[in-house]
C-alpha cells in the first residue's frame, strides 16, 4: 500500500445537496433573503433615480420662475413718502413709497425699509409688471437649491420606504416564526417531559 494512493473509505458517498441548501433553513428564510436583496435592488437603483428626478423636476421648475420672475420684475428708484408701521425691535419699517412708471404713470405701494429710513429719502425698489412693489426675482443659486433638497428629500424617502418595509416583514415573518415555534413546543414538550418523569 503506498502513500500516495491512500485507501478509499468503503459504503457510498452521502448524497450531495445543491449549492445553498440548508436543511434547517425555513421557507421563511428563504422568503427573507430574496426580499432583503429585492430591497437592496431597489436601494441602489431606485434611490439614485428617485434623487435625481425629483432633483431635476425642483430644479427646471425654479428655473422656469427665475426666467418668469426676472422677465417681470425690474428695480425702479421710488421716494419714500412715509413711515407707516414698525415691524418687530429694531428690524425694518413699513413705508409708503411712490415711483413713476416707464410710461409715465404714478404709482404708490408699501415696503419694507430700515429703521433709518426717513420720508423723501429715495429708494431702489422691485416691482412687476403690473406696477405692485415685490420682492427680487428668484436666482439661479436658489434653484440649485431647490434642485439638491428636493432630491435630498427624495432619497431620503426612498431609504426611509426600504427600511420601513424590511422592518414591517421582518416583524411578521418574526411572528410567524415564534408562532410555529410555539406549536412544535407543544407537540414535542410532553415527549421530552415524559423521559425525566420517574
Amino acid at each position: 500500500m503506498s502513500a500516495r494512493n491512500p485507501p478509499h473509505a468503503s459504503g457510498p458517498f452521502p448524497p450531495r445537496r445543491p449549492a445553498g441548501a440548508n436543511p434547517l433553513r425555513r421557507p421563511s428564510d428563504t422568503f427573507e433573503s430574496w426580499f432583503r436583496g429585492f430591497l437592496m435592488l431597489v436601494l441602489v437603483l431606485g434611490l439614485p433615480a428617485a434623487a435625481l428626478g425629483a432633483g431635476q423636476t425642483a430644479y427646471e421648475s425654479s428655473m422656469h420662475a427665475v426666467r418668469t420672475q426676472s422677465a417681470e420684475r425690474h428695480r425702479t428708484d421710488a421716494r419714500v413718502l412715509s413711515v407707516t408701521e414698525e415691524v418687530g425691535d429694531n428690524a425694518r419699517q413699513r413705508a409708503q413709497v411712490r415711483w413713476t412708471d416707464d410710461d409715465g404713470t404714478a404709482r404708490t405701494g408699501t415696503t419694507l425699509v430700515t429703521p433709518d429710513t426717513h420720508q423723501g429719502t429715495v429708494l431702489r425698489v422691485w416691482v412687476n409688471g403690473a406696477g405692485a412693489v415685490t420682492g427680487p426675482p428668484k436666482t439661479r443659486n436658489q434653484a440649485v437649491t431647490a434642485g439638491w433638497f428636493a432630491g435630498g428629500a427624495a432619497a431620503l424617502g426612498v431609504a426611509s420606504g426600504v427600511f420601513a418595509a424590511r422592518t414591517g416583514v421582518r416583524h411578521a415573518l418574526d411572528r410567524r416564526r415564534y408562532a410555529q415555534w410555539d406549536a412544535e413546543w407543544l407537540r414535542v414538550e410532553p415527549l421530552w417531559a415524559g423521559r425525566f418523569r420517574r
